[in-house]
Order: C-alpha cells, then structure tokens, then sequence
C-alpha cells in the first residue's frame, strides 16, 4: 500500500506524486494533516485555509472516483508529523510515503524529519517537482551560480523551459476498490483566530475545475488585452488565479500548458503573463537557493542596515485600517479587509507607502498581508515587499516611490475603485476622488503625512544608504 501526503497540491491532475503511486499497481491511500498551530504561526490567513479546507473536501470526492480513500490527521504543528504518519503506515502496512516538494525552510525541515523517521522503520520516501515548472537549480548562470536579478533569470528560465518542453501528467490510475475508508470532512474547518479575513465563498468558488474555466476564460478573452489592463484595479483584468496556484487546485505547469492551447497569439510564450508566473518561480528559487530568506532577513542587508525604520503604532493601525487619508491606499486596503484581497498593482503602492513614506518595517507589512490574503504566498509576498522596500533582489531603485495620488490618477482616471470602496467619495467629481484633501472634506480621515516631506525624508535616508 502507498500512501500519499497532499499539502498545498490539492489536485488529482498533473500531481506527480498521486500519479506515480497510482501507477505501483499497489493501492494507494491519500493523507492530509490539519496543523492549525503552525499555521497561526505562519501568519496563514483564515480566508486561505478556509479556502484549502473546502479544495481538500472537493478532493476527497475526486479521489473517491479513483478508490483512493483521504484519511485526516490532526497535530497542533509540524513537530508532531512524523510519528502520526509512522503510525498511519503501521496502520495500513505501507512502505512508501509519496509526496510533491514545498519549498520554504519550515516545510523543507519538516519532510527531512519525516524522511528520517520513516527511513528507521525501514520505509521510503519518494519527493517530485508539482509546485514549479522549473524546479530549482535547473536555471543558473553561466557560471553554474544563482540568478540575483529577475531579468535575466526569465530569459534564462525560458530557454530552459524550451529544451524541456514540461507537460502536465493526466488523470492517475483508478485503483482497484478496498473496504478502506475516508475521514469524514463534511464539519467546517474551525480555524479563526483573532484575525478578520473570511473566505468568501461567491468571489472565489472552490474546486480544481473552476480553476480550468478561469484559465481559460482569462487566455480566450483577456490574454491580449492584459498588459493594459492588469494595472487598472476596477476592471477584472488580471487572471485571479492566485489563490487556485496557492492552495495547489491548479498547477503553475497546467497554467503553461494552457497559454499553450487556448491562446491565439502566436508569440503566448513571451507574454507578460507567463512573465508574471516566472516571477512566482524565482522567489521560489531564491528560498532555496539563499536560505537567511526564510528568516525574514533581507536580500540586500546592506541597504536595510544603513536605513532607519520607524515604530509608530498610530500610523500602523491607520494603514491596516485603510485610513490613512491616501485614497487609493485606504480603497486598496479596505479591499483587501473585505475580501481576503488586493489587486497586484495596489499591493505595490500600498507597500511603498507603508516603507517608503510611513517608513515602518517591511516584515510589518508582509506579515499582515499574509494574515488577511486568501492567496498569502510565503515567498511571493516576501519577495514583492522586499522588492518594495528596495532591500530585495532585483529590488526597486530606492528613488522608486509610488506617489498615491499619481498612481491613481494613473490607473484609476475617473475614480471607479476608489469610490467604491470609500463610498463617501461618490459624490465628489472624478478628478477630486483621488486628492487627500477633498477626500477629507468629504468625510474621509486627513492624511496623516505630508507627502512631499515624507518623500524626500525617504529619500535623504535611503541616499544615505547607497555611500
């Protein structure tokens, strides 16, 4: 008997690891360990494992169509692990433990002590490659060295992804019937902490085949129009896949192979699109490659040691409010509150604001976005707020602030987004929507810095750093 470990993969299609023990011809048994302490320690929002949760039950009801039953096991953290499924494997007589690889330290850490555990009972443990198209250490330099700069990773992550050619893997062997049964996941999952931030079921359906019709709804009708349309935050312009790739209901090869079917534009393999999924693989390559990452240290110390950041609780809690006085921001945050989350460009002006203007700590930022995003990513969202911050790799140029009201002049021209989640605003013309001071007079905070003084303090600071 296999048994086969689902974490952030809940897919039955292009899973390597359900795919090769389906293939033994020894029967397989799925298993799936709830760790809500880990997670309260992950900063893993409630939106997202709610969300998680109800892909594991539509799981269930896929791997019941193949005879595999899903047993759930429970611990508070990760610690725990490897003696429950040591006794799962006693349980079941199974000798081999399959699973796809995860790629943060915590995780990493995890499944080597699991792999010691089960290799003293005489069992196996057999890892794939599910989470990435291109799995790390296959894209270097010439020089055989990591890549520290995202443009010339893409370029070198395409001519890999060419000699390649990666296909997704199919539907696995139905398995012959057994008198094994599955866990009962018909309860909710009671996860909640003290946080906000819900799964909101209308916005984000669960199931791996919602997942396919938004891939290929977005590369049939929006593919073309996406470089102008992805940074205009009240138009649905971007693929809103994220939290499917998050929770592993699709994969970052099947999202490859279907810009490869459905899209009519000849040259769909340089589209920023796919530009966009190679950066979810280059932080993910940068995890493993440069480990102090996954302590929160900065790519670049040398910036971060010569800047000072600033402990202001009063401007904290008005940014995670979304009551800074900055209209674009506080839309983008109540968004983010209100849904579980933020369009792609508001998640770089909110970010630049909090680090460049109110000058709080980057790590503030990223663990709040991780405890409310229903597609909170450990290392895409540590690595777009270090990119913000200007102490990541490939990082913004440190003169690169986001001025809230030119971005939203910008990207946001007659004031669609910004009075839709600040309603006071509707009754102003488009043009006053996004100015702090007319937003204050018609109801909304006064801002609580002055911009320009702000920008150049930011300036003068991060100058500083660069002698």
């Amino acid at each position: 008997m296999n048994l086969v470990w689902f974490r952030n993969d809940l897919r039955v299609r292009d899973n390597p690891a359900l795919y090769q023990a389906c293939e033994s011809g020894r029967g397989v048994v799925a298993v799936c360990v709830l760790t809500p302490g880990q997670w309260q320690a992950h900063d893993d929002a409630p939106a997202k494992m709610q969300f998680w949760y109800a892909h594991l039950q539509s799981l269930q009801a896929e791997l019941s169509a193949l005879n595999i039953p899903l047993r759930l096991l429970q611990a508070d953290d990760y610690t725990a692990i490897p003696e429950l499924l040591v006794n799962l494997a006693t349980e079941l007589q199974s000798d081999r433990l399959y699973l796809n690889h995860e790629y943060a330290f915590n995780e990493r850490q995890r499944d080597l002590a699991v792999l010691e555990r089960l290799r003293r009972t005489g069992r196996k443990v057999v890892g794939f490659h599910a989470d990435l198209i291109i799995p790390p250490g296959e894209v270097l330099t010439g020089q055989g060295q990591p890549f520290k700069v995202f443009t010339p990773f893409s370029r070198a992550w395409r001519k890999v992804c060419q000699m390649q050619q990666p296909q997704p893997l199919g539907l696995p062997r139905r398995q012959p019937a057994n008198s094994l049964t599955s866990t009962d996941l018909a309860e909710q999952l009671e996860y909640g902490g003290t946080l906000s931030s819900r799964w909101r079921q209308q916005l984000w359906p669960a199931g791996s085949d919602v997942a396919h019709e938004r891939l290929q709804a977005f590369v049939d009708a929006q593919l073309h129009g996406y470089p102008q349309q992805r940074d205009i935050p009240s138009l649905p312009g971007t693929s809103q896949l994220s939290p499917y790739l998050t929770v592993g209901a699709i994969s970052a090869r099947q999202c490859l192979a279907g810009l490869s079917a459905y899209a009519d534009d000849p040259d769909w393999f340089n589209s920023q699109w796919l530009t966009e999924l190679i950066w979810r693989e280059f932080y993910r390559h940068l995890l493993v490659q440069f480990p102090r990452m996954n302590y929160l240290h900065p790519f670049r110390p040398e910036v971060e040691t010569r800047i000072s950041w600033h402990h202001d609780p009063g401007l904290f809690d008005a940014w995670c409010a979304g009551e800074t006085g900055f209209p674009l921001v506080d839309a983008g945050m109540k968004q983010l509150l209100d849904t579980g989350w933020m369009h792609n460009r508001l998640r770089m002006v909110c970010a630049s604001f909090l680090t460049k203007l109110l000058r709080q700590d980057w790590r503030k930022g990223a663990q709040f976005f991780m405890q409310h995003l229903i597609d909170g990513d450990f290392a895409s969202n540590m690595g777009g707020w270090q990119w913000c911050a200007s102490v990541g790799a490939d990082a913004a140029p440190y003169f690169r602030i986001f001025n809230p009201q030119r971005q939203a002049e910008r990207f946001d021209p007659e004031g669609r987004f910004v009075s839709h989640w600040l309603p006071e605003l509707q009754g102003l013309p488009a043009k006053k929507r996004h100015d702090p001071a007319a937003a204050a007079e018609a109801g909304r905070p006064r801002p609580v810095i002055d911009y320009r003084a702000a920008r150049q303090q930011s300036l003068d600071d991060y100058q500083q750093s660069q002698t």
